[in-house]
């Protein structure tokens, strides 16, 4: 099997990186030597080098913004938004560390002290998806790094070049060359890393049939901590509104930005009876005039391409099937190009579809489900193995307020899209979208471990009670006798 690699862009296929597969144990013997290292560093050092790697991404912004359009065809304006939230991500992490996994002092006896402390895992395996190559692994990455552990990261065989360039800036920071390592390869690369003896810790975000097969590996091996986000099937359930354009731009946004292919994007759209003949037509009329073009078009388009043309391919048969089982047209999804993965948004009423598919359908394609009450619509918004992320649009404060105690999702939003979620707060979901260790703000929760400490300058101690008087003579056994 050849190791060379190749990526293209997906709006126009041409090739834009080139390299070669790493070695699992190569890397691994250099991360491994590399943490003793970078363990030494003060927090505070650490701290400042993650700022100066932020100072780099600000000086590096316009060429960083245009690889990822290129690489992922999404929209330029989109990429610089990655980009930004890559900067962002430092002030955040820092702000999570200090908070989440700082120091604490305890009482203590005599006279002593005691402590709460935290310590890195170690050697920390990050494997990245391709839809935010830079902003989701990165996420990971950097309180990793604050936190004091090496990091090998293993970007999606997707999207190479962006992983390769942003393990540079890091480098370009001043961050060891072995501290932070880029491992490119496909799927049988990030096995290898995965059930490496020297990974501490396995940090991934993508499918939950990936997550799922990590999960797997290491169900024998509690000594690696394992954080995993695995997208979801998610709901976007509308009751009485008067905002209809407002409901229609929050639908639209939930559904079809980046393509619809954020692990946040709605799924499924669950309407009552009542507001089906006003939200659906509207829905319908603004997805009939966003704009899909290649990143760099102008005027700037709402949404590129999906990531490849297998990719592409999936998604239209996928469409197919749901229509020739009882859906029913709403917007057709197309492909204007057979030889590239532009798709236009798709709109289809599955309510006559008796077994849904409860699967993640990573592109432009939202399901419609009429329902009669609220009743029905929290049993359909739960109607799914996933749990990440969950809407509610219309209703009053006491309609939210039932929505947010009974829908399982990590994310809970009133009259807010499903996706757009804040770095500064906590990230992940249940079921098969995580395993209850949200990203974001609690990121460092999961890249160290707590230490409890009890302290004396010198020994001091005594035994108060069951001691032998040292003047008595000790006690002989009836045996001693025999």
């Amino acid at each position: 099997m050849s190791d060379k690699m190749v990526s293209t862009e997906p709006a126009t296929g041409n090739v834009i990186w080139r390299g070669k597969a790493g070695n699992v144990d190569e890397v691994m013997k250099r991360a491994v030597g590399a943490r003793g290292v970078w363990v030494r560093e003060s927090v505070g050092q650490r701290m400042e080098a993650m700022r100066r790697f932020a100072n780099e991404v600000l000086k590096h912004a316009e060429p960083f913004a245009e690889l990822i359009a290129r690489e992922t065809g999404k929209p330029l304006w989109e990429a610089r938004t990655e980009v930004e939230a890559v900067k962002n991500k430092v002030e955040i992490s820092i702000s999570a560390y200090a908070e989440r996994t700082g120091q604490k002092k305890l009482d203590s006896a005599l006279q002593g002290s005691a402590a709460l402390r935290h310590k890195p895992h170690g050697v920390m395996a990050v494997l990245g998806p391709y839809n935010f190559p830079a902003h989701l692994p990165n996420g990971h990455i950097v309180p990793a790094l604050i936190a004091g552990n090496v990091v090998v990261f293993k970007p999606s065989e997707k999207t190479p070049a962006v992983g390769e360039f942003l393990v540079k800036l890091f480098h370009e920071a001043g961050v060891p060359e072995d501290v932070v390592q880029v491992l490119h390869g496909g799927p049988e690369a990030g096995k290898a890393l995965v059930a490496h003896p020297d990974v501490n810790g396995v940090l991934f975000t993508g499918s939950a049939r990936g997550g799922i097969a990590i999960n797997r590996k290491l169900a024998s091996d509690p000594s690696k901590i394992v954080a995993l986000e695995m997208g979801g099937n998610n709901p976007i359930v509308v009751l009485d509104t008067p905002k209809i354009e407002d409901a229609a731009v929050t639908i639209v946004q939930s559904a079809f930005t980046t393509a619809g292919q954020r692990c946040t994007a709605a799924r499924r759209l669950v309407v009552i009876d009542s507001m089906y003949d006003e939200i659906v037509p509207a829905v319908k009329a603004l997805a009939e005039r966003l704009v899909v073009d290649e990143p760099f078009a102008e005027p700037q388009p709402f949404m590129g391409t999906v990531i490849d043309n297998e990719t592409a391919e999936l998604l239209m048969n996928s469409y197919d099937a749901l229509a020739s089982h009882g859906g029913e047209e709403i917007l057709p999804m197309t492909r204007p190009d057979e030889d590239l993965p532009f798709l236009t948004p798709g709109l289809i009423d599955t309510t006559a579809i008796a077994e849904r598919p409860d699967v993640e359908l990573f592109g432009p394609l939202l399901q419609v489900i009429r329902v009669k009450d609220f009743d029905e619509a929290i049993a359909e918004a739960n109607n799914t193995r996933y749990g990440l992320s969950a809407s509610l649009i219309g209703g009053k404060p006491d309609d939210f307020e039932r929505f947010w105690n009974e829908t399982r999702a990590g994310i809970v939003n009133w009259n807010r899209p499903t996706n757009g979620a804040s770095s500064a707060a906590p990230f992940g979901g249940i079921g098969l979208s995580g395993n209850h260790r949200p990203a974001a703000y609690y990121a460092a929760d999961y890249c160290a471990y707590p230490v409890a400490s009890t302290e004396l300058d010198q020994p001091r101690a005594s035994i108060g009670v069951g001691l032998k008087d040292s003047a008595r003579p000790t006690r002989k056994s009836k045996d001693a006798h025999k």
